[in-house]
């Protein structure tokens, strides 16, 4: 059942269908279904969205929002995430509540991690 005034559904702009697909998949864990050759749509545990084909990439500093994930480990999570293609924007550091880091996917947008502990 879906939530009154709540975030239904994301989507981004991916310059690489496949690249994307494979990176999320491999490191989220993600499931995709494909809507013709621009678009997927994704389903993890805790969201849903979808990736539309663009020339155009999704950072904080061209005013874009920052979406944010949790892991337990964000050394983990950051090891898979540059195995799999991912570049670490920015190295882990403190904040109120956590510790997190940013990193660009393999066609350009940016994300973060975050968890309460730094290992």
């Amino acid at each position: 059942m879906h939530q009154d005034k709540s975030i239904n559904y994301l989507e981004f702009a991916s310059k690489d269908l496949d690249k994307t697909k494979a990176f999320f998949h491999t490191v989220f864990n993600w499931i995709f279904t494909d809507y013709g050759p621009e678009y997927t749509a994704f389903k993890s545990t805790t969201m849903e969205g979808g990736f539309y084909a663009a020339e155009v990439s999704s950072t904080t500093a061209t005013g874009a929002c920052l979406v944010v994930f949790y892991a337990k480990s964000l050394l983990e999570t950051q090891q898979a995430i540059v195995t799999a293609g991912g570049i670490i924007s920015q190295e882990i550091f403190s904040f109120p509540g956590g510790f997190r880091f940013h990193f660009i996917d393999p066609t350009g947008n940016e994300f973060a991690v975050w968890s309460e502990q730094q290992a």
